[in-house]
Protein backbone atom coordinates (compact mmCIF):
# COMPACT_ATOMS: atom_id res chain seq x y z
CA UNK A 1 0.00 0.00 0.00
CA UNK A 2 0.66 3.07 -0.69
CA UNK A 3 2.65 4.75 2.36
CA UNK A 4 1.55 8.31 1.85
CA UNK A 5 -2.07 6.64 2.11
CA UNK A 6 -1.32 5.13 5.28
CA UNK A 7 -0.29 7.88 6.37
CA UNK A 8 -3.33 9.96 5.80
CA UNK A 9 -5.15 7.46 7.04
CA UNK A 10 -3.34 7.70 9.86
CA UNK A 11 -4.14 11.38 10.60
CA UNK A 12 -7.86 10.71 10.02
CA UNK A 13 -7.99 8.48 13.01
CA UNK A 14 -5.92 10.06 15.16
CA UNK A 15 -7.94 12.88 14.54
CA UNK A 16 -11.20 10.73 14.43
CA UNK A 17 -9.90 9.74 17.97
CA UNK A 18 -9.03 13.11 19.56
CA UNK A 19 -12.79 14.31 18.41
CA UNK A 20 -14.17 11.40 20.10
CA UNK A 21 -12.24 12.33 23.62
CA UNK A 22 -13.22 15.80 23.34
CA UNK A 23 -16.84 16.06 21.75
CA UNK A 24 -18.13 12.69 22.98
CA UNK A 25 -19.86 11.80 25.98
CA UNK A 26 -18.69 9.51 28.44
CA UNK A 27 -19.68 5.73 28.31
CA UNK A 28 -20.49 4.98 31.76
CA UNK A 29 -19.52 1.41 32.96
CA UNK A 30 -21.41 -1.50 32.41
CA UNK A 31 -23.63 -2.38 35.63
CA UNK A 32 -22.87 -6.30 37.13
CA UNK A 33 -25.15 -8.59 36.81
CA UNK A 34 -26.43 -8.17 40.25
CA UNK A 35 -27.28 -4.20 40.00
CA UNK A 36 -30.40 -2.99 40.22
CA UNK A 37 -32.77 0.02 39.04
CA UNK A 38 -32.50 2.97 41.26
CA UNK A 39 -36.86 3.30 39.98
CA UNK A 40 -37.44 -0.47 41.03
CA UNK A 41 -35.02 -1.55 43.38
CA UNK A 42 -36.09 -5.12 45.16
CA UNK A 43 -36.77 -4.60 48.68
CA UNK A 44 -33.61 -6.18 50.79
CA UNK A 45 -33.93 -8.31 53.50
CA UNK A 46 -33.44 -6.21 57.07
CA UNK A 47 -31.47 -4.36 58.68
CA UNK A 48 -30.57 -3.16 54.99
CA UNK A 49 -33.16 -0.40 53.76
CA UNK A 50 -35.80 -1.52 51.78
CA UNK A 51 -37.02 -0.04 48.16
CA UNK A 52 -39.86 1.44 50.21
CA UNK A 53 -37.69 3.78 51.94
CA UNK A 54 -36.93 5.20 48.49
CA UNK A 55 -40.92 6.26 47.70
CA UNK A 56 -40.99 7.40 51.30
CA UNK A 57 -37.93 9.81 50.41
CA UNK A 58 -39.93 10.83 47.07
CA UNK A 59 -43.00 11.14 48.73
CA UNK A 60 -41.37 14.06 50.89
CA UNK A 61 -39.76 15.69 48.14
CA UNK A 62 -43.42 15.83 46.48
CA UNK A 63 -44.73 16.86 49.61
CA UNK A 64 -46.23 20.60 50.22
CA UNK A 65 -43.06 22.50 52.44
CA UNK A 66 -45.97 23.64 54.46
CA UNK A 67 -48.31 21.45 55.51
CA UNK A 68 -51.59 21.70 56.34
CA UNK A 69 -51.91 23.44 60.37
CA UNK A 70 -47.94 23.65 60.45
CA UNK A 71 -45.99 26.82 61.22
CA UNK A 72 -46.03 28.49 58.09
CA UNK A 73 -43.04 31.15 59.47
CA UNK A 74 -40.96 31.85 56.60
CA UNK A 75 -37.19 30.33 56.37
CA UNK A 76 -34.42 31.68 57.82
CA UNK A 77 -30.77 31.45 55.76
CA UNK A 78 -28.20 31.55 58.09
CA UNK A 79 -24.97 32.40 56.60
CA UNK A 80 -21.64 30.14 57.52
CA UNK A 81 -18.44 31.03 56.90
CA UNK A 82 -14.82 29.68 57.36
CA UNK A 83 -11.71 29.89 55.85
CA UNK A 84 -12.23 28.14 52.87
CA UNK A 85 -15.88 28.83 51.37
CA UNK A 86 -18.86 30.39 52.85
CA UNK A 87 -22.17 28.15 52.93
CA UNK A 88 -25.93 29.35 53.22
CA UNK A 89 -28.11 27.15 55.06
CA UNK A 90 -31.94 26.98 54.66
CA UNK A 91 -34.04 26.44 58.48
CA UNK A 92 -36.56 25.02 55.96
CA UNK A 93 -35.21 21.43 55.76
CA UNK A 94 -31.74 22.49 56.76
CA UNK A 95 -30.90 22.73 53.27
CA UNK A 96 -27.37 23.62 52.47
CA UNK A 97 -28.65 25.81 49.43
CA UNK A 98 -25.34 28.06 48.40
CA UNK A 99 -21.91 27.18 48.84
CA UNK A 100 -18.93 30.02 47.65
CA UNK A 101 -15.48 28.28 47.58
CA UNK A 102 -13.29 31.58 48.07
CA UNK A 103 -10.46 30.38 46.74
CA UNK A 104 -11.80 29.64 43.29
CA UNK A 105 -13.39 32.53 40.73
CA UNK A 106 -16.30 32.58 38.74
CA UNK A 107 -15.40 31.76 35.43
CA UNK A 108 -17.33 34.76 33.65
CA UNK A 109 -17.09 37.12 35.79
CA UNK A 110 -13.25 36.78 37.46
CA UNK A 111 -14.34 39.51 40.23
CA UNK A 112 -16.90 36.91 42.06
CA UNK A 113 -16.07 33.85 43.74
CA UNK A 114 -17.27 30.29 42.69
CA UNK A 115 -20.24 29.32 43.46
CA UNK A 116 -20.18 25.26 43.67
CA UNK A 117 -24.26 24.72 44.93
CA UNK A 118 -26.80 27.71 44.06
CA UNK A 119 -26.07 30.40 41.94
CA UNK A 120 -27.06 29.53 38.22
CA UNK A 121 -27.67 26.34 38.79
CA UNK A 122 -30.53 24.43 41.07
CA UNK A 123 -27.88 22.14 43.38
CA UNK A 124 -27.99 21.55 46.99
CA UNK A 125 -27.55 19.10 49.79
CA UNK A 126 -30.74 17.59 51.55
CA UNK A 127 -30.96 15.28 54.37
CA UNK A 128 -33.77 14.13 56.72
CA UNK A 129 -35.35 11.03 58.70
CA UNK A 130 -37.80 8.70 57.57
CA UNK A 131 -40.24 8.02 60.43
CA UNK A 132 -43.42 8.97 61.49
CA UNK A 133 -43.15 12.43 62.97
CA UNK A 134 -39.76 12.62 62.30
CA UNK A 135 -38.18 15.65 60.30
CA UNK A 136 -37.39 15.95 56.85
CA UNK A 137 -35.73 18.21 54.15
CA UNK A 138 -38.97 20.07 54.32
CA UNK A 139 -39.41 20.84 58.01
CA UNK A 140 -39.14 24.34 59.30
CA UNK A 141 -36.28 23.95 61.99
CA UNK A 142 -35.19 26.88 64.72
CA UNK A 143 -31.65 28.17 64.62
CA UNK A 144 -29.82 27.76 68.24
CA UNK A 145 -28.25 31.03 68.41
CA UNK A 146 -24.28 31.01 68.07
CA UNK A 147 -21.34 32.52 66.36
CA UNK A 148 -21.50 31.88 62.65
CA UNK A 149 -17.80 32.12 61.17
CA UNK A 150 -14.51 29.92 62.32
CA UNK A 151 -12.49 32.23 64.76
CA UNK A 152 -8.77 32.50 64.44
CA UNK A 153 -7.73 29.90 66.69
CA UNK A 154 -10.86 27.54 66.06
CA UNK A 155 -10.76 24.29 64.70
CA UNK A 156 -14.21 23.84 63.73
CA UNK A 157 -17.42 25.51 64.18
CA UNK A 158 -20.92 23.99 64.89
CA UNK A 159 -24.39 24.99 63.60
CA UNK A 160 -27.27 23.79 65.44
CA UNK A 161 -31.12 23.84 64.12
CA UNK A 162 -33.51 22.04 66.38
CA UNK A 163 -36.77 20.60 65.14
CA UNK A 164 -40.31 20.75 66.24
CA UNK A 165 -40.73 18.25 68.84
CA UNK A 166 -43.55 15.11 68.16
CA UNK A 167 -44.30 13.23 70.64
CA UNK A 168 -41.64 13.75 73.11
CA UNK A 169 -39.06 13.14 70.02
CA UNK A 170 -36.48 15.47 70.09
CA UNK A 171 -34.38 16.11 66.72
CA UNK A 172 -31.52 18.18 66.40
CA UNK A 173 -29.15 18.59 62.86
CA UNK A 174 -26.06 19.78 63.43
CA UNK A 175 -23.28 21.21 61.10
CA UNK A 176 -19.53 20.70 61.91
CA UNK A 177 -17.17 22.79 59.86
CA UNK A 178 -14.08 22.15 60.05
CA UNK A 179 -10.60 24.44 59.54
CA UNK A 180 -8.75 23.91 55.79
CA UNK A 181 -11.29 21.51 54.87
CA UNK A 182 -14.36 20.87 52.86
CA UNK A 183 -15.88 18.40 54.59
CA UNK A 184 -19.11 19.21 56.62
CA UNK A 185 -20.00 16.51 59.05
CA UNK A 186 -23.97 16.38 58.98
CA UNK A 187 -25.54 14.79 61.90
CA UNK A 188 -29.11 13.78 63.39
CA UNK A 189 -28.98 13.80 67.11
CA UNK A 190 -32.42 12.30 68.29
CA UNK A 191 -33.41 11.84 72.16
CA UNK A 192 -36.67 9.54 72.45
CA UNK A 193 -38.63 10.71 75.08
CA UNK A 194 -41.84 9.16 73.49
CA UNK A 195 -42.99 5.56 74.83
CA UNK A 196 -41.84 3.57 72.42
CA UNK A 197 -38.65 2.18 70.87
CA UNK A 198 -37.46 4.26 67.33
CA UNK A 199 -35.32 2.55 64.68
CA UNK A 200 -35.53 5.60 61.84
CA UNK A 201 -33.44 5.83 58.77
CA UNK A 202 -31.36 8.39 57.45
CA UNK A 203 -31.30 9.78 53.92
CA UNK A 204 -28.84 12.32 52.32
CA UNK A 205 -29.04 13.58 49.50
CA UNK A 206 -27.88 15.86 46.40
CA UNK A 207 -30.30 17.75 44.19
CA UNK A 208 -29.04 19.28 40.70
CA UNK A 209 -30.38 20.39 37.53
CA UNK A 210 -29.01 19.16 34.29
CA UNK A 211 -27.65 21.69 33.01
CA UNK A 212 -23.45 21.75 32.33
CA UNK A 213 -21.12 23.61 34.82
CA UNK A 214 -20.00 27.48 34.37
CA UNK A 215 -18.13 27.60 31.42
CA UNK A 216 -18.26 23.91 30.14
CA UNK A 217 -19.05 23.43 26.59
CA UNK A 218 -19.97 20.42 24.69
CA UNK A 219 -16.99 20.86 22.47
CA UNK A 220 -14.94 20.27 25.51
CA UNK A 221 -16.57 18.71 28.34
CA UNK A 222 -16.37 16.33 31.17
CA UNK A 223 -18.61 13.99 32.59
CA UNK A 224 -21.64 15.39 34.61
CA UNK A 225 -23.25 13.90 36.90
CA UNK A 226 -23.90 11.30 39.61
CA UNK A 227 -21.65 8.31 40.57
CA UNK A 228 -21.44 5.77 43.10
CA UNK A 229 -18.32 3.62 44.23
CA UNK A 230 -18.73 0.43 45.86
CA UNK A 231 -15.59 -2.16 46.86
CA UNK A 232 -17.56 -4.59 44.71
CA UNK A 233 -18.04 -2.84 41.71
CA UNK A 234 -16.34 -0.35 42.30
CA UNK A 235 -16.74 3.08 40.36
CA UNK A 236 -20.49 3.80 38.49
CA UNK A 237 -21.22 7.28 36.30
CA UNK A 238 -24.86 7.31 35.52
CA UNK A 239 -25.71 9.79 32.84
CA UNK A 240 -28.39 12.39 32.97
CA UNK A 241 -29.85 10.91 30.02
CA UNK A 242 -30.32 7.20 31.52
CA UNK A 243 -31.81 8.73 34.41
CA UNK A 244 -34.51 10.37 32.10
CA UNK A 245 -34.91 7.27 30.10
CA UNK A 246 -35.09 5.33 33.40
CA UNK A 247 -32.32 3.05 32.28
CA UNK A 248 -29.96 4.13 34.96
CA UNK A 249 -28.85 1.28 36.29
CA UNK A 250 -26.08 0.68 39.65
CA UNK A 251 -25.45 -1.35 42.54
CA UNK A 252 -28.17 0.10 44.88
CA UNK A 253 -27.54 -2.15 48.35
CA UNK A 254 -24.44 -2.48 49.87
CA UNK A 255 -22.20 -2.16 53.16
CA UNK A 256 -19.21 0.59 51.90
CA UNK A 257 -18.78 2.87 49.29
CA UNK A 258 -19.99 6.51 48.48
CA UNK A 259 -22.90 8.44 46.36
CA UNK A 260 -21.46 11.47 43.78
CA UNK A 261 -22.45 14.46 42.05
CA UNK A 262 -19.18 15.14 39.84
CA UNK A 263 -18.88 17.94 37.61
CA UNK A 264 -15.68 19.37 36.21
CA UNK A 265 -13.11 20.22 38.64
CA UNK A 266 -15.31 20.02 41.62
CA UNK A 267 -17.25 17.13 43.43
CA UNK A 268 -20.08 17.14 46.10
CA UNK A 269 -20.16 13.50 47.97
CA UNK A 270 -21.57 12.31 50.94
CA UNK A 271 -19.30 9.36 52.18
CA UNK A 272 -21.18 7.09 55.11
CA UNK A 273 -18.85 5.00 57.58
CA UNK A 274 -17.92 2.23 55.88
CA UNK A 275 -19.87 -1.17 57.70
CA UNK A 276 -23.39 0.18 57.45
CA UNK A 277 -25.91 -0.95 55.77
CA UNK A 278 -27.14 1.33 53.01
CA UNK A 279 -29.45 1.91 49.81
CA UNK A 280 -28.46 4.30 47.11
CA UNK A 281 -31.13 5.69 44.57
CA UNK A 282 -30.99 7.99 41.60
CA UNK A 283 -34.09 9.41 40.08
CA UNK A 284 -35.51 12.28 37.92
CA UNK A 285 -37.59 14.77 39.43
CA UNK A 286 -39.89 17.53 37.54
CA UNK A 287 -39.16 20.86 39.21
CA UNK A 288 -41.38 23.31 36.55
CA UNK A 289 -40.10 23.69 33.31
CA UNK A 290 -36.79 22.30 34.25
CA UNK A 291 -35.58 18.69 35.37
CA UNK A 292 -33.99 18.14 38.30
CA UNK A 293 -32.20 15.19 39.33
CA UNK A 294 -31.81 13.60 42.66
CA UNK A 295 -29.22 11.19 43.89
CA UNK A 296 -28.94 9.83 47.25
CA UNK A 297 -28.03 7.35 50.05
CA UNK A 298 -30.52 5.91 52.72
CA UNK A 299 -28.40 4.63 55.89
CA UNK A 300 -30.18 3.11 59.62
CA UNK A 301 -30.58 4.86 62.71
CA UNK A 302 -28.97 3.10 65.56
CA UNK A 303 -32.29 2.17 67.55
CA UNK A 304 -33.37 4.36 70.48
CA UNK A 305 -35.51 2.78 73.66
CA UNK A 306 -37.63 5.02 75.49
CA UNK A 307 -35.60 7.94 77.10
CA UNK A 308 -32.48 7.15 74.93
CA UNK A 309 -30.39 9.45 72.77
CA UNK A 310 -28.95 8.39 69.48
CA UNK A 311 -27.44 9.68 66.55
CA UNK A 312 -25.68 9.32 63.01
CA UNK A 313 -23.55 11.37 61.55
CA UNK A 314 -22.34 11.78 57.63
CA UNK A 315 -19.34 13.40 56.20
CA UNK A 316 -20.38 15.71 53.60
CA UNK A 317 -17.23 16.56 50.75
CA UNK A 318 -18.32 19.70 48.70
CA UNK A 319 -15.23 21.33 47.24
CA UNK A 320 -12.47 20.58 44.32
CA UNK A 321 -11.00 17.61 42.57
CA UNK A 322 -7.53 18.19 44.17
CA UNK A 323 -5.41 15.11 44.05
CA UNK A 324 -4.24 15.42 47.55
CA UNK A 325 -6.88 15.98 49.39
CA UNK A 326 -8.89 13.20 47.94
CA UNK A 327 -6.70 10.65 48.06
CA UNK A 328 -5.92 11.51 51.93
CA UNK A 329 -10.03 11.12 52.26
CA UNK A 330 -9.55 7.82 51.18
CA UNK A 331 -7.63 6.49 53.55
CA UNK A 332 -9.26 5.14 57.12
CA UNK A 333 -10.18 7.00 59.86
CA UNK A 334 -7.32 5.77 61.53
CA UNK A 335 -5.32 7.08 59.04
CA UNK A 336 -6.62 10.22 58.99
CA UNK A 337 -9.17 9.88 56.48
CA UNK A 338 -12.63 9.14 56.38
CA UNK A 339 -12.69 5.80 54.48
CA UNK A 340 -14.39 6.67 51.18
CA UNK A 341 -11.68 4.58 49.00
CA UNK A 342 -11.78 5.41 45.14
CA UNK A 343 -13.11 9.03 45.79
CA UNK A 344 -9.48 10.18 43.56
CA UNK A 345 -12.02 8.30 41.17
CA UNK A 346 -14.21 11.91 40.25
CA UNK A 347 -11.12 13.55 38.87
CA UNK A 348 -12.18 12.50 35.00
CA UNK A 349 -9.36 11.15 33.22
CA UNK A 350 -11.58 9.31 30.66
CA UNK A 351 -11.00 6.23 29.53
CA UNK A 352 -6.74 6.41 30.19
CA UNK A 353 -7.17 6.87 33.71
CA UNK A 354 -4.23 4.25 34.40
CA UNK A 355 -1.91 6.29 32.16
CA UNK A 356 -2.94 9.48 33.14
CA UNK A 357 -3.01 9.33 36.80
CA UNK A 358 0.86 8.78 36.91
CA UNK A 359 1.58 11.21 34.21
CA UNK A 360 -0.41 14.13 36.62
CA UNK A 361 1.92 12.36 39.17
CA UNK A 362 4.82 13.49 37.53
CA UNK A 363 3.30 16.75 36.29
CA UNK A 364 2.58 17.76 40.05
CA UNK A 365 6.31 16.84 41.25
CA UNK A 366 7.56 19.43 38.64
CA UNK A 367 5.25 21.95 39.51
CA UNK A 368 6.71 21.70 43.01
CA UNK A 369 10.17 22.21 41.80
CA UNK A 370 9.26 25.40 39.47
CA UNK A 371 6.16 26.43 41.28
CA UNK A 372 4.49 27.29 38.15
CA UNK A 373 2.14 25.05 35.92
CA UNK A 374 2.52 26.36 32.42
CA UNK A 375 5.95 25.73 32.92
CA UNK A 376 5.38 22.43 34.50
CA UNK A 377 3.73 21.52 31.48
CA UNK A 378 6.42 22.70 28.69
CA UNK A 379 8.84 20.71 30.85
CA UNK A 380 6.09 17.12 30.86
CA UNK A 381 5.82 17.77 27.48
CA UNK A 382 9.77 17.75 26.50
CA UNK A 383 10.46 14.96 28.98
CA UNK A 384 7.64 12.44 27.52
CA UNK A 385 8.93 13.66 23.82
CA UNK A 386 12.53 12.98 25.11
CA UNK A 387 11.59 9.53 26.19
CA UNK A 388 9.52 8.90 22.96
CA UNK A 389 12.34 10.44 20.74
CA UNK A 390 13.53 6.43 19.42
CA UNK A 391 10.13 6.03 18.19
CA UNK A 392 10.19 9.43 16.83
CA UNK A 393 12.97 9.16 14.99
CA UNK A 394 11.62 6.33 13.52
CA UNK A 395 8.08 7.50 12.02
CA UNK A 396 10.33 10.57 11.02
CA UNK A 397 13.22 8.87 9.03
CA UNK A 398 10.92 6.27 7.56
CA UNK A 399 8.87 9.54 6.25
CA UNK A 400 11.62 11.26 5.13
CA UNK A 401 12.89 8.35 2.81
CA UNK A 402 9.10 8.71 1.48
CA UNK A 403 9.67 12.24 0.60
CA UNK A 404 12.85 11.58 -0.88
CA UNK A 405 11.58 9.05 -3.13
CA UNK A 406 8.51 10.92 -4.02
CA UNK A 407 9.50 12.17 -7.40
CA UNK A 408 10.17 8.44 -8.36
CA UNK A 409 6.94 7.22 -6.91
CA UNK A 410 5.17 10.01 -9.11
CA UNK A 411 6.88 8.77 -12.31
CA UNK A 412 5.97 5.41 -11.53
CA UNK A 413 2.24 6.23 -11.63
CA UNK A 414 2.46 8.32 -14.37
CA UNK A 415 4.45 5.50 -16.18
CA UNK A 416 1.76 2.26 -14.92
CA UNK A 417 -1.44 4.69 -15.59
CA UNK A 418 -4.52 2.39 -14.73
CA UNK A 419 -2.62 -0.52 -13.92
CA UNK A 420 -2.72 -1.22 -10.52
CA UNK A 421 -1.26 -4.39 -10.32
CA UNK A 422 1.96 -3.13 -12.00
CA UNK A 423 1.85 -0.02 -10.17
CA UNK A 424 1.47 -1.98 -6.87
CA UNK A 425 4.62 -4.10 -7.81
CA UNK A 426 7.15 -1.60 -9.44
CA UNK A 427 6.44 0.50 -5.97
CA UNK A 428 7.58 -2.38 -3.52
CA UNK A 429 10.70 -3.19 -5.43
CA UNK A 430 11.68 0.81 -4.93
CA UNK A 431 10.69 0.10 -1.47
CA UNK A 432 12.85 -2.77 -1.11
CA UNK A 433 15.62 -1.36 -2.94
CA UNK A 434 16.03 1.88 -0.56
CA UNK A 435 15.36 -0.08 2.23
CA UNK A 436 11.69 1.54 3.07
CA UNK A 437 9.18 0.13 5.37
CA UNK A 438 5.95 1.38 4.04
CA UNK A 439 4.33 0.75 7.48
CA UNK A 440 7.33 2.44 9.28
CA UNK A 441 6.25 6.39 9.44
CA UNK A 442 2.33 5.20 10.99
CA UNK A 443 3.42 1.94 13.66
CA UNK A 444 5.74 4.26 15.82
CA UNK A 445 3.58 7.20 16.43
CA UNK A 446 0.59 4.86 16.96
CA UNK A 447 2.42 3.98 20.05
CA UNK A 448 3.10 7.10 21.44
CA UNK A 449 -1.36 7.79 20.93
CA UNK A 450 -2.50 6.49 23.74
CA UNK A 451 0.15 8.38 25.99
CA UNK A 452 -0.39 11.53 24.60
CA UNK A 453 -4.16 11.46 25.06
CA UNK A 454 -3.69 10.63 28.73
CA UNK A 455 -1.83 13.78 29.18
CA UNK A 456 -4.14 15.47 27.55
CA UNK A 457 -6.75 14.15 29.56
CA UNK A 458 -4.95 14.71 32.81
CA UNK A 459 -4.57 18.37 32.16
CA UNK A 460 -8.45 19.06 31.06
CA UNK A 461 -9.39 17.68 34.64
CA UNK A 462 -7.13 19.13 36.61
CA UNK A 463 -8.77 21.76 38.54
CA UNK A 464 -5.03 23.13 39.73
CA UNK A 465 -5.02 24.29 36.75
CA UNK A 466 -7.98 26.89 37.48
CA UNK A 467 -7.09 30.23 37.24
CA UNK A 468 -3.13 29.57 37.57
CA UNK A 469 -1.26 31.40 35.05
CA UNK A 470 1.35 30.82 32.95
CA UNK A 471 3.28 34.15 31.42
CA UNK A 472 2.04 37.41 29.79
CA UNK A 473 -1.66 37.27 29.16
CA UNK A 474 -2.19 33.77 29.81
CA UNK A 475 -3.47 34.16 33.08
CA UNK A 476 -5.95 31.21 33.34
CA UNK A 477 -3.95 27.67 32.17
CA UNK A 478 -8.40 26.15 32.36
CA UNK A 479 -10.13 29.07 30.07
CA UNK A 480 -9.09 29.69 25.93
CA UNK A 481 -6.50 31.90 25.31
CA UNK A 482 -7.94 35.68 25.24
CA UNK A 483 -5.91 36.97 22.33
CA UNK A 484 -5.63 32.95 20.46
CA UNK A 485 -2.00 33.66 19.94
CA UNK A 486 -1.77 30.00 20.76
CA UNK A 487 -4.24 28.84 19.01
CA UNK A 488 -2.76 30.54 15.85
CA UNK A 489 0.83 29.07 16.45
CA UNK A 490 -0.82 25.53 17.11
CA UNK A 491 -2.30 25.75 13.44
CA UNK A 492 0.91 26.96 11.67
CA UNK A 493 2.72 24.36 13.34
CA UNK A 494 0.29 21.48 12.01
CA UNK A 495 0.85 23.66 8.43
CA UNK A 496 4.57 22.85 9.04
CA UNK A 497 4.13 19.52 9.50
CA UNK A 498 1.91 19.30 6.35
CA UNK A 499 5.04 20.37 4.13
CA UNK A 500 7.53 18.54 5.97
CA UNK A 501 5.17 15.42 4.99
CA UNK A 502 5.51 13.42 2.15
CA UNK A 503 3.30 15.08 -0.27
CA UNK A 504 0.22 12.56 -1.65
CA UNK A 505 0.23 11.57 -5.25
CA UNK A 506 -2.77 12.26 -5.75
CA UNK A 507 -4.03 15.69 -5.58
CA UNK A 508 -7.39 15.10 -3.53
CA UNK A 509 -5.33 13.73 -0.91
CA UNK A 510 -3.06 16.39 -1.04
CA UNK A 511 -5.54 19.27 -1.06
CA UNK A 512 -7.15 17.40 2.12
CA UNK A 513 -3.86 17.16 3.90
CA UNK A 514 -3.56 20.88 3.48
CA UNK A 515 -7.12 21.86 4.60
CA UNK A 516 -7.21 19.74 7.96
CA UNK A 517 -4.75 21.66 10.15
CA UNK A 518 -7.48 24.65 9.33
CA UNK A 519 -10.31 22.52 10.32
CA UNK A 520 -8.51 20.27 13.03
CA UNK A 521 -6.27 22.91 14.57
CA UNK A 522 -9.91 25.60 14.89
CA UNK A 523 -10.54 22.90 17.03
CA UNK A 524 -8.18 24.77 19.22
CA UNK A 525 -9.57 28.08 19.43
CA UNK A 526 -12.17 26.61 22.05
CA UNK A 527 -9.73 24.27 24.25
CA UNK A 528 -8.22 25.48 27.33
CA UNK A 529 -5.02 27.45 26.91
CA UNK A 530 -3.05 24.86 29.32
CA UNK A 531 -4.11 22.36 26.33
CA UNK A 532 -3.23 23.92 23.94
CA UNK A 533 0.30 25.21 24.68
CA UNK A 534 0.95 21.56 25.54
CA UNK A 535 -0.04 20.89 21.76
CA UNK A 536 2.25 23.74 20.56
CA UNK A 537 5.46 22.59 22.31
CA UNK A 538 4.69 19.19 21.56
CA UNK A 539 4.30 20.16 17.87
CA UNK A 540 7.36 22.59 17.75
CA UNK A 541 9.50 19.89 19.35
CA UNK A 542 7.54 17.42 16.02
CA UNK A 543 9.05 19.47 13.77
CA UNK A 544 12.22 20.32 14.94
CA UNK A 545 12.92 16.50 15.18
CA UNK A 546 11.30 15.89 11.69
CA UNK A 547 13.25 18.56 9.94
CA UNK A 548 16.80 17.56 11.46
CA UNK A 549 15.97 13.73 10.20
CA UNK A 550 14.63 14.91 6.95
CA UNK A 551 17.54 17.66 6.29
CA UNK A 552 19.70 14.44 7.04
CA UNK A 553 18.15 11.69 4.80
CA UNK A 554 17.97 14.32 2.04
CA UNK A 555 22.28 14.98 2.36
CA UNK A 556 22.81 11.66 2.49
CA UNK A 557 21.21 10.96 -0.84
CA UNK A 558 22.54 13.46 -2.58
CA UNK A 559 25.64 12.97 -1.19
CA UNK A 560 25.23 8.81 -2.62
CA UNK A 561 23.52 10.52 -5.59
CA UNK A 562 27.04 13.07 -6.17
CA UNK A 563 29.18 9.97 -5.55
CA UNK A 564 27.94 7.49 -8.19
CA UNK A 565 27.81 10.43 -10.80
Amino acid sequence: MDNRRLILLFVFFFSLVMLWDAWGKYQHPQPAATTAAASDSAASAAPQPTASLQHAVADTAKAPAVAEGADARPAETISIKTDLYTAEISTRGGDITRLDLNRYKAVEDKTQTFSLFGAKHHYLAQSGLIGDGLPTHKTLYTAVPGRRELAAGESTLQLRLDAPDVDGVKVTRVFTFHRDSYLIDVAFEIDNGSGKTLAPHAYYQLQRDGKLPEGESSMVSTFTGPAVYTTQDKFQKVSFSDLDKGKAKFVANADNGWLAMVQHYFVAAWAPTTGVAREYFMRKAENGADSTYTAGVILPVAAAAPGAHTQIVTPLYAGPQIQKTLEQLAQPVDAGGIGAEGLPLVVDYGWLTILAAPIFWCLQAIHGLLGNWGWAIVLLTIGIKALFYPLSAASYKSMAKMRAVGPRLQAIKERCGDDKQRLNREMMELYKREKINPLGGCLPVLVQIPVFIALYWALLGAVEMRDAPWILWINDLSSVDPFYVLPVIMVVTMLIQTKLNPTPPDPMQAKVMMVMPFIFGGMFFFFPSGLVLYWVVNNVLSIAQQWKITRDIEAGGKAANDAKA
